[in-house]
């Protein structure tokens, strides 16, 4: 068993940051994994509902992306993204991973 920290970054599909963030978890930082969710529905401080419909398809639907590694690891990518990308909302927890590859 391993121990290791997950990250969840909440956006929006308006807020045009998604490449650039995956990017970066991809080629820099290279993190053990990275899932992207597209949320159906959702609202954040302000209230508002953004939803998917088929008569009102929003264009600006809540996004999440997960993704894990050593501790010390996610320090340093925490850090680096608060400063390339203006994200609001970084949820992070420690977790243990328990891999049969390994």
């Amino acid at each position: 068993m391993k121990h290791i920290t997950v990250v969840r970054v909440y956006l929006t599909e308006s807020e045009k940051c998604l490449k650039k963030l995956l990017i970066y978890l991809h080629d820099e930082s290279q993190v053990s994994g990275v899932t992207v969710l597209r949320g159906i529905t959702g609202f954040g401080h302000s209230g508002k509902i953004h939803t998917a419909n088929l008569l009102d398809l929003s264009l600006d639907l809540p996004i999440i992306v997960e993704f894990f590694d050593n501790p010390e690891k996610i320090t340093t990518i925490i850090s680096h993204i608060q400063n390339i990308i203006e994200l609001n909302h970084i949820v992070h927890w420690q977790a243990s991973l328990i891999d049969k590859n390994q």
